[in-house]
């Protein structure tokens, strides 16, 4: 009877992990270059956020990231933008980028799982998300340059 109940109890939780990620949304993947004002080049692959589905999900339930790897959330006009880490699983650096490609202003260690906004500090077109503590790292700051078809032609 007990046996019963565990394997029971088993399939329950096996069945409730498993909701979310028949949810998931898919990404289009990238590559993007960040320039730093003193001449580094670096290499991100990436996947594109371009639906409010796939931004509304963004990196949620990802227990791990590449550290050449990120996410970059795209809007269709430039506005304010404000995040959170509901679900988030994983500390980002979150990159506000300008339409010109520049990086207004970056929220760094972002804290999983919390609901505190993190916001821009002016219109964006877009925001990258990178691992927490790459962009101090790699010394990457605001007014450097993302190079990514988003931007247009260098």
């Amino acid at each position: 009877m007990i046996g019963r109940m565990m394997r029971a109890v088993l399939f329950g939780m096996l069945m409730l992990a498993a909701l979310p990620a028949a949810a998931l949304e898919s990404f289009q993947k990238s590559t993007l270059t960040v320039e730093t004002a003193g001449g580094g080049k670096f290499r991100f692959d990436i996947e594109l956020a371009l639906t409010p589905a796939q931004q509304a999900q963004g990196l949620m339930f990802r227990q791990t990231m590449a550290d050449d790897a990120g996410m970059l959330f795209v809007y269709d006009r430039v506005q304010p933008a404000s995040f959170w880490m509901k679900n988030t699983l994983i500390s980002l650096d979150m990159l506000f980028i300008g339409a010109d490609g520049r990086i207004v202003n970056i929220h760094d260690r972002a804290v999983p799982q919390s609901l505190d906004s993190v916001n821009s500090a002016g219109p964006v077109k877009a925001i990258l998300e990178l691992n927490g503590g790459m962009s101090a790292r790699l010394g990457i700051r605001p007014g450097d340059r993302v190079v990514h078809a988003t931007f247009g032609p260098k």
